[in-house]
């Protein structure tokens, strides 16, 4: 603070530096910002959904062999993020529900996150059967990231990632023993999940 004579008059003058002025503008800008920010987003957890039939007269067993085959058929299929048909490619939710759609008549829901809460038991991994569903946290911890739809004899048929292709794969491989997380089972003769 500086005392400044103004004629009669004796008064005290605040003086800024530029520099100090632009160092406060950035300290309220910067305290301003903060309060702007938006809050801290919600753990929104998925709505649990029941898979919807779209032909309730299937029979089961068959239906699983429909699965089965039409899963062993797109093997080689090119891997495309959100893909969802044969000519677009697939990625991994989008292989299933396809093949579901288009084997069994089920509509299941799009995202690994959705299949795996969805209203259909929880099988063993000792219990597989051709067309449960495998579920994996291929980046670690407990968050499904993947998934794939089981043929038999300790086999799955998935879309893995960029640049691949639908391949069969081993469930005892050391990584994907690692990142196992859960199965259901979708088609469940005289029970399966409607819905109401």
């Amino acid at each position: 603070m500086n005392l400044v004579y103004y004629g009669s008059r004796l008064r005290m003058v605040r003086y800024m530096s530029t520099q100090a002025r632009v160092l406060a503008s950035i300290a309220m800008a910067v305290f301003l910002a903060g309060c702007a920010s938006a809050p801290p987003a919600k753990v929104v957890r998925p709505k649990v959904i029941n898979p919807i039939v779209m032909n309730p007269n299937n029979d089961m067993v068959g239906a699983a062999d429909d699965v089965l085959f039409r899963a062993l058929g797109l093997v080689g299929t090119p891997y495309r993020w959100g893909g969802n048909t044969p000519d677009s490619g697939f990625d991994c939710s989008g292989l299933i529900s396809f093949v579901y759609r288009d084997a069994a008549g089920i509509a299941l829901p799009r995202s690994t996150r959705e299949m795996i809460v969805m209203r259909s038991p929880d099988v063993d991994q000792s219990h597989l059967q051709s067309g449960d569903l495998v579920f994996f946290a291929t980046s670690g911890g407990s968050q499904v990231s993947h998934a794939g739809i089981y043929v038999g004899e300790g086999r799955f048929v998935h879309a893995p990632s960029s640049g691949g292709t639908v391949k069969l794969d081993y469930l005892n491989k050391p990584y994907w023993q690692k990142a196992y997380l859960n199965a259901k089972r979708v088609l469940q003769p005289g029970q399966l999940a409607r819905n109401p």
